[in-house]
């Protein structure tokens, strides 16, 4: 019998699913649930055990799993039906990316109602998922740092705890803040690079090795060519899909608002993405953002 703890895992998206996959090829027990039935196919075909609804993957396991879109949805679940099925003292680890308050009030729910809790966003996208090189921003309490470490190691190739309760939340809407920028950054000069008549290589030739260099260029290029595994290459799908930056970097307008802080890059870069999502690229990698510079409709 495995010594490791069964994990209630709701949420088998685009995300979900490959880091299910990681943890079941690991040895871990799952019970799998998502609201939508070819999910949890695919779950099964994966070999993932799955259950019939989400009270269910939260009955008789240690850790409940969660990739949700919304903090709503984790704060609906949570408040409905996954905190009363769950055991005394099981630990529940919030994935999903969601407003930092939504993330400390799970948090406060399932201490209230006898258990654990952590919020551990990831960064690296579907690919990272995949091959299990994702990075947790975790925010935790200090004694539920090992029992943590032990199940995200299988999914991710870095840890790094940034505090207590909603830390984790708050890192990543930073990161992901700071991401948007930089890609609308890199798609605006490769298109400006276009109009110089560089090529794309010699510009991300240039760029990668100088003080330009950045994640939006070396790894998800927005222009086909330079680095090969970029969605530039495959008509720009997703990837991070531009509905999910356009989330994100709302979650982002919402932190700058509760704090008073005057970023208004981050603020452009929000509604620069909700446009370009809302203009029919909800689908498209948040890189494709460089066909909507260099057409002007944004």
């Amino acid at each position: 019998m495995s010594d490791k703890p069964v994990i209630g895992f709701l949420g088998l998206g685009h995300m979900g699913l490959p880091m299910a996959i990681n943890l079941h090829r690991a040895g871990y027990q799952l019970k799998g649930f998502d609201v939508v039935p070819a999910a949890v196919q695919a779950a099964q075909e994966a070999g993932i055990e799955t259950v019939g609804n989400g009270a269910e993957a939260a009955v008789d396991v240690d850790i409940v799993l969660t990739m949700f879109p919304s903090g709503q949805h984790v704060l609906d679940a949570y408040a409905q039906y996954l905190l009363k099925s769950a055991k005394p003292n099981t630990l529940f680890l919030e994935c999903s990316t969601i407003d930092v308050a939504q993330a400390r009030q799970a948090a406060e729910l399932a201490v209230a109602a006898g258990h654990r809790s952590a919020d551990a966003p990831v960064s690296g996208g579907v690919v990272g998922a995949e091959a299990g090189t994702l990075t947790f921003m975790l925010g935790a309490q200090g004694e539920d740092l090992e029992e943590i470490t032990a199940v995200l190691e299988h999914m991710g190739k870095r840890i790094v705890h940034c505090g207590g309760y909603g830390a984790g939340q708050a890192a990543k809407v930073c990161n992901n803040m700071l991401l948007g920028i930089s890609m609308i950054g890199a798609a605006e000069a490769f298109v400006l690079g276009e109009r110089l008549g560089l090529e794309h290589q010699a510009l991300y030739d240039v760029i990668s090795s100088a003080s330009g260099q950045c994640w939006a260029v070396t790894t998800n290029c927005p222009v086909p060519g330079p680095v090969p595994t970029s969605p530039a290459n495959r008509d720009y799908q997703p990837g991070f899909a531009a509905a999910l930056m356009a989330k994100d970097l709302g979650l982002a307008t919402s932190a700058l608002e509760h704090t008073t802080t005057d970023a208004q890059l981050g603020s452009l870069a929000a509604g620069l993405y909700r446009k370009f999502s809302d203009e029919g690229n909800a689908g498209t990698d948040f890189s494709g953002i460089i066909n909507a510079i260099r057409d002007g409709s944004l």
